[in-house]
């Protein structure tokens, strides 16, 4: 995660971007809490959607196989997605957010970010950063829902404000898109 921070500061350096918001889904979470730790005075807000938390995950034993094998099994990441949209969607629907991520990923980087986001705990590091933070998860999302970000980010950060969005789980650019654009853009546009 931390490299993926240095890429995301290593692009807007290359933009000419002396301050930028950052939104980050899932692990990325994680990402762009990295990059306001490393580059606080130039975020101006964060939005993190259905995101790990600093603390990572407290995966059990079964749960940890399940997403390790992820990385190579076709299985696995549809049964990961099914369950963290609720179990409430057409499987074509599941297939095809399985495929993108197939489409879209190599099983090397896969496995190789399972440990840095699910294993890393650096929460001592944010606990008490004044961000501007929108926490934005699915009502359909057993993992990472409201009660998992009000134990962590709206803990760990005394701006941060959390919005449960309707008829969406994990993915709620896929389930929800013109909701959650309208929601991210009214926080972004805040003074």
């Amino acid at each position: 995660m931390e490299e993926a921070a240095a890429d995301a500061i290593a692009l807007a350096d290359e933009l000419g971007w002396d301050r930028f918001s950052l939104i980050g889904h899932s692990m990325s979470g994680q990402a762009i809490q990295h990059v306001l730790l490393a580059e606080p005075g130039r975020v101006r807000r964060l939005v993190a959607l259905s995101p790990v938390p600093a603390t990572g995950v407290p995966f059990d034993e079964d749960g940890w196989a399940l997403f390790s094998g992820a990385a190579a099994s076709r299985d696995n990441r549809f049964a990961i997605i099914n369950f963290t949209t609720g179990a409430r969607l057409p499987a074509a629907f599941v297939d095809h957010v399985v495929q993108h991520s197939l489409d879209h990923s190599t099983t090397e980087a896969f496995g190789a970010y399972l440990e840095s986001w699910g294993k890393t705990d650096f929460s001592e590091r944010v606990k008490g950063n004044p961000a501007a933070v929108k926490v934005i998860v699915g009502e359909h999302d057993p993992a990472l829902g409201a009660p998992v970000m009000e134990q962590t980010w709206l803990r760990f950060y005394p701006n941060a404000e959390l919005e449960v969005m309707p008829n969406a789980g994990h993915y709620p650019m896929f389930e929800t898109p013109a909701a959650l654009a309208a929601s991210i853009e009214e926080f972004l546009d805040r003074d």
